[in-house]
């Protein structure tokens, strides 16, 4: 059987460009788009259970643009006056942008990096006498937390927003030839929703090498992996793996 229906385990783009798009166009396919995790904020009444407080902290270590929502969302709802004499560590410039949402970012003090935690750790060393307040999800990588108390910081890590599995039971997930998954969270998510599911001939195709084993550990075939040396995007690992499948089975 031809590849002719793929479905991609995160949400449609929404600006109408994408490679996938230029996938289907070219090749005759059917790609969705769905969701198999979203994200959920921590309750106050969770948060309050932590005794942390915020303004015991004179700056703030922002990993994500989820990070700042959450952030900012728990102390408005618990009526926590940010002062402005807070500092904010951000891990790119592109997130830094993103507290001009909620603060006057010129009249802030705001230190950024590249893209890279390790690279904002030099930053935060520099300023190791400020208290920091660090929030991040559940499933947070433990590089920070591990290079943070190997350079002696002062911090609070605090879990403000969580991952969980979306509901997918208008899914039928076996009418679709190829499922993409970006994230071990996104197996996590398919098994969750579909308990009794059989592989069989649907192929499965992963991103990363964390993702890749959460795969094989969940006891499916991985049938595209990518990146690769062939393919550093997952759309040209698929494109790969189709124009070789679709050769074999005209």
């Amino acid at each position: 059987m031809k590849i002719k229906r793929i479905l991609v385990s995160q949400p449609e783009p929404s600006n109408g460009k994408s490679p996938y798009f230029d996938l289907a166009e070219k090749h005759n396919l059917k790609i969705e788009f769905r969701s198999f995790i979203h994200i959920e904020g921590i309750s106050i009444k969770n948060f309050r259970q932590t005794r942390v407080s915020i303004n015991d902290h004179s700056a703030v270590i922002f990993t994500s643009k989820t990070a700042i929502d959450h952030f900012f969302r728990v102390a408005e709802e618990m009526r926590v006056s940010i002062p402005d004499g807070m500092k904010y560590f951000c891990v790119s410039e592109t997130i830094a942008h993103y507290l001009q949402v909620y603060i006057v970012y010129r009249k802030r003090k705001i230190f950024y990096a590249k893209g890279k935690f390790a690279d904002l750790m030099d930053l935060i060393v520099k300023n190791k006498e400020e208290q920091f307040f660090c929030p991040l999800s559940d499933m947070h990588n433990s590089e920070i937390p591990d290079l943070l108390e190997k350079s002696k910081i002062n911090y609070t890590k605090a879990v403000l927003y969580k991952t969980v599995c979306s509901d997918l039971s208008d899914l039928a997930a076996e009418k679709y030839d190829i499922l993409v998954f970006y994230s071990p969270t996104g197996i996590k998510s398919l098994i969750h929703n579909f308990p009794d599911w059989k592989q069989e001939e649907t192929k499965i195709a992963s991103f990363g090498p964390t993702t890749a084993r959460a795969v094989t550990g969940a006891g499916f075939r991985l049938d595209i992996s990518a990146p690769n040396p062939r393919a550093p995007s997952m759309t040209m690992a698929l494109e790969q793996f189709i124009k070789e499948h679709n050769k074999n089975n005209r």
